[in-house]
């Protein structure tokens, strides 16, 4: 597959640089630059990233770093046996357990909630970090919603983590997915309040808890365009559609902290 000429492939992780030094330098080379397209292209075009994802794996499936990144373009691309079987590949040739939420994931998109949830339970989540145990938590909650089991879903993600005032890294989606299991069952009044919880911790944009909360409040965005059939002096000045969000009902006093 064509790399653009200013991919390097000195722009990886230098741990995985390192990892790459066990190469001949031009084959490390080609690994690295096909590893670099894997990581730019993994959130818009995972289909593109898978297919790098697989030549550095003929170049170079004996590197876990390989491995996992080829087990991140399966997991994005929804091919999650594949994944399964790279992540566990890279698992076996680290000892690394940072792994083992994602694993668990791959089991719920093959349709084994059980699974992940017995992954979920095992001495492994003890020696992730605080980060894993709230992916690991996510995750099991996500099970166990698989499993028509929306009160255990929210139970599980009732955590200190999710009563922090602190925003940590994982705080938006941590708040999002209690505030959407809350919905699920039909306690709308307090998935509104985790919403709003979730767009004061979501500084980057990696959910849409601002357009769930827009829906639950009725929030409408009208289009500043709209036509007069061609009557330029009608003077009727409900022609046009103000260009500001129109609420089915006054929730201003509503607002949570």
């Amino acid at each position: 597959m064509p790399i653009p000429e200013d991919v390097t492939g000195e722009e990886i992780d230098k741990d995985v640089r390192q990892e790459l030094q066990s190469l001949p330098k031009t084959l490390a080379d080609d690994v690295a630059r096909n590893l670099v397209m894997v990581a730019r292209l993994l959130d818009e075009d995972p289909e593109g990233a898978y297919g790098y994802s697989r030549v550095a794996l003929r170049l170079a499936s004996r590197v876990a770093a390989v491995r996992e990144a080829a087990g991140f373009a399966a997991y994005a691309s929804q091919k999650y046996g594949e994944a399964l079987a790279e992540f566990r590949a890279a698992k076996r040739m680290t000892g690394n357990i940072d792994l083992w939420p994602v694993m668990a994931d791959c089991e719920r998109g093959l349709g084994r909630p059980e699974k992940a949830l017995d992954m979920a339970g095992a001495p492994e989540v003890h020696k992730l970090d605080k980060a894993g145990q709230v992916e690991m938590r996510l995750v099991a909650a996500g099970a166990r919603r698989d499993m028509g089991q929306l009160d255990a879903a929210i139970v599980t993600l009732q955590s200190p983590e999710l009563a922090a005032n602190s925003v940590q890294p994982w705080t938006a989606r941590l708040r999002y997915a209690y505030a959407d299991a809350l919905l699920a069952a039909g306690r709308e009044s307090e998935a509104r309040e985790w919403f709003a919880k979730a767009v004061e911790a979501d500084r980057d944009g990696s959910t849409d808890a601002s357009d769930r909360l827009a829906e639950l409040d009725g929030v409408e965005f009208m289009d500043a365009m709209v036509e007069d059939d061609g009557d330029e002096n009608d003077g009727d000045e409900n022609d046009e559609a103000p260009a500001t969000p129109q609420a089915d009902d006054d929730e201003g006093e509503n607002q949570k902290d």
